[in-house]
């Protein structure tokens, strides 16, 4: 304490600038925090007793010697000598190490949370070069993955035991929504590698991520056209119409896993029934389009209206406007407003018809002809969920952006980075630990797991 006092004050320092001190400063207080950490585990020590413990099954372990461990500490490694308890034939113990609550390995639960909470969010070994710069640990990218899956193991268990959200702080609408989001695996790689790969070869292959999502959301009633204004920013343009603000999602749950659409449904499904009761008035599922994802939403889930994303059905029409006008022809932006505004009036099954029709005009070409059949194609399938019109009069969210950032943010922009790939065990470990920092349970989760 007094060097470090002596060290902002002496005659250097008068010369000093603010950098080398700060600099200089907190590398002191981590080798102060080294020595006050090694006192406490000294302390703890000398009062730990050495008395012989007994085995579960009742044997004796007379005392036998001070063992060492190491420990990595935020400070950087210090050690740890505690009385160890040895019988030949039976076997040795350190009950200390329960005591203070120490793994398997040597690093604390600090260290092991701030690494995990940057590599879930960042490249691993990235985050060990942070991790070096600022405090001088030296964690390999092998330890990293190891504490990720080793501290994952008991997400699953976290969720299943925490209560639903308060009925006061839910909202009336039960939103569920899920999408699939590709996430490079390493493929098994044969005995001898390729020097070169083939055209269309990779050294890896996608498996998709299924990402699941459930929040409430306040009922908001709105007419097609404020929705119109809204996406083409129409309001915003006049003065007398500001551009309205919607409710937030409440209580918002992310989870994605490898394992299959049926695994992260079946979850789904237990965080439904968790957080359904007479305070839900209205149940709406969002889904893209994906028939498969579909089929099983309305056989586990029948007590929800299926909505098509109202983005995905208007990316369709945004192709046929490409299609017929081009992408910089300035009737473009009119014709969208105009068959938006029909799509979200319960014509969707008109625009079915113009387009069929239009695709056996004498001048429309083939390029033409092909998108207007497959967007027809698209709506005449999903005409079921496109009551748009009537899901905007209950209030009732007609677009997926919630679970789209999901995929985008939750999958893609830590999982596909240039050069990636993954095992699926490591993917899975990884998404498990992003859903509890994604979901704001990073504190609540570790205090469980410890």
């Amino acid at each position: 304490f007094n060097s470090l006092i002596e060290f902002v004050t002496n005659e250097q320092a008068l010369t000093a600038t603010a950098d080398q001190i700060e600099r200089g400063l907190f590398r002191r207080l981590l080798c102060l925090g080294a020595k006050l950490l090694t006192l406490f585990f000294v302390t703890r020590s000398q009062a730990s007793s050495r008395e012989p413990p007994h085995t579960k099954d009742g044997q004796q372990l007379p005392y036998h010697r001070e063992s060492k461990r190491n420990y990595v500490s935020i400070f950087g490694k210090v050690a740890i000598w505690r009385p160890y308890f040895y019988r030949s034939g039976v076997g040795g113990e350190c009950p200390l190490d329960a005591e203070l609550s120490l793994g398997q390995d040597s690093y604390s639960d600090l260290v092991r949370e701030i690494s995990e909470y940057l590599g879930v969010d960042g490249i691993y070994h990235k985050t060990t070069e942070f991790l070096e710069r600022l405090l001088g640990l030296r964690l390999s990218t092998r330890v990293m993955k190891q504490t990720i899956t080793s501290d994952a193991a008991d997400v699953e268990t976290y969720y299943a035991q925490k209560p639903a959200p308060a009925v006061e702080e839910e909202a009336e609408v039960l939103v569920i929504q899920a999408d699939g989001k590709g996430v490079p695996i390493i493929l098994e790689q044969p005995a001898k590698q390729a020097v070169r790969l083939g055209k269309g070869q990779k050294r890896g292959r996608k498996k998709e991520a299924v990402v699941t999502t459930a929040y409430t959301i306040a009922v908001t009633p709105r007419t097609p056209q404020q929705v119109v204004a809204s996406f083409f920013d129409l309001a915003s343009q006049e003065a007398d119409h500001p551009t309205e603000s919607h409710p937030s999602p409440q209580n918002k749950h992310i989870w994605a896993t490898l394992d299959g659409k049926d695994a992260a449904l079946d979850r789904l499904a237990k965080q439904v029934a968790a957080r359904d009761g007479p305070h839900i008035q209205h149940r709406v599922a969002l889904c893209d389009g994906c028939e498969a994802l579909q089929t099983r939403l309305s056989e586990r889930f029948h007590n929800f209206t299926q909505v098509l994303d109202f983005i995905h059905a208007n990316e369709y029409l945004w192709d046929v406007a490409n299609a017929l006008l081009g992408e910089t022809n300035e009737q473009r932006i009119p014709w969208m407003v105009e068959h938006t505004t029909q799509l979200l009036s319960g014509q969707a099954a008109q625009l079915v018809d113009e387009f069929k029709v239009r695709a056996q005009a004498p001048k429309t070409t083939a390029a033409q002809r092909k998108q207007l059949l497959k967007t027809a194609g698209y709506f005449e399938r999903n005409l079921s969920y496109m009551d748009y019109h009537l899901y905007l009069d209950k209030g009732w969210p007609i677009a997926s952006g919630v679970i789209e950032g999901a995929c985008r943010h939750f999958v893609k922009d830590r999982c596909e980075l240039s050069g990636m790939r993954w095992t699926q065990d490591g993917a899975e470990h990884l998404l498990r630990l992003r859903a509890v920092a994604e979901n704001g349970d990073w504190d609540a989760y570790h205090r469980f797991r410890r």
